[in-house]
């Protein structure tokens, strides 16, 4: 078993450091709130940090699952920083979804420092964080993602290595562009069927199983029917992802023109007090 520090407690960093320790890994947390990483160790056992630089102290591996670019560096960088305490042939693995180009930055200096970096942003949501059954797509040295593969494993439906540092966040920048489409397809089937009259549970049981089937139609269409979306990945980062998706896709010379149009819809539910809320309210538009 491997010494562990987690940086970040969020929605998805909880659990997921969780699944850690009931590995059995010795695990130290950071948060930059200290009542939830006494929540933590109190839920499950190990050691929890006042800074990062505190927390991966001696650890083999660092993971991290922090909200975007600026936060990340926040935690690797500085005096108090992870990469001040990282010692040499350590490993960091950064689970947070942010730009290639500060995945690219940071992996740098990590290297300069002696020490790994694997860009391994997930795909899930919290269900799959509580479940251990999320996706990561990775970037980075082969080596270094084969010595982390196995420690990820331990809240991973699938763990793949798709190419070089920043390969990583460039795979979930599609995931995300996948799931803005498919979001907005499933909002207005549902929001059609609902003033055509039609039972929408009864119609995506059907529907389901054909070609019009996805994760989203299953998982959540019985709330977007009771207008129920306290709950999952908020509108609030779906943007950010979509800022990043639309900022990359200028800068490679990709057209993304339904991509934009639904971040423009994300941004109308922001307006109408939904920031918060799941990315499945985008059908709250609609109504």
């Amino acid at each position: 078993m491997a010494k562990l520090a987690f940086l970040g407690l969020g929605v998805m960093g909880f659990p997921m450091a969780g699944h850690l320790a009931a590995k059995g890994h010795q695990v130290t947390v950071y948060n930059r709130t200290p009542a939830k990483a006494a929540a933590w160790v109190a839920k499950h056992g190990g050691a929890s940090a006042t800074t990062p630089r505190e927390a991966v102290s001696g650890a083999d591996f660092v993971m991290a699952c922090v909200g975007n670019d600026d936060d990340l560096r926040q935690v690797c960088l500085g005096p108090d920083g992870a990469f001040a305490g990282m010692s040499k042939g350590a490993i960091f693995v950064d689970h947070t979804t942010v730009s290639a180009q500060v995945t690219r930055e940071l992996a740098a200096l990590a290297a300069s420092h002696g020490f790994g970096f694997v860009d391994a942003p997930v795909s899930g949501g919290q269900a799959g964080a509580e479940n251990g059954a999320l996706s990561i797509m990775c970037g980075g040295p082969e080596a270094q993602y084969a010595a982390a593969e196995p420690v990820m494993a331990a809240y991973a439906r699938i763990c793949r290595r798709l190419g070089e540092t920043g390969v990583g966040q460039l795979a979930k920048m599609m995931n995300q562009i996948c799931i803005a489409g498919l979001m907005q397809g499933l909002s207005e089937a549902l929001a059609f069927g609902q003033k055509a009259g039609l039972d929408g549970a009864a119609v995506v049981e059907v529907i389901s199983q054909g070609a019009a089937g996805s994760w989203q139609m299953v998982n959540r269409h019985k709330t977007m029917l009771a207008d129920t979306f306290d709950f999952g990945f908020a509108v609030d980062w779906m943007r950010k992802d979509l800022k990043i998706c639309l900022e990359t896709a200028d800068q490679i010379g990709a057209a993304l023109p339904v991509t934009a149009l639904v971040d423009q819809f994300y941004k109308d539910v922001q307006l109408m007090g939904g920031g918060r809320n799941d990315t499945s309210s985008l059908i709250r538009r609609l109504r």
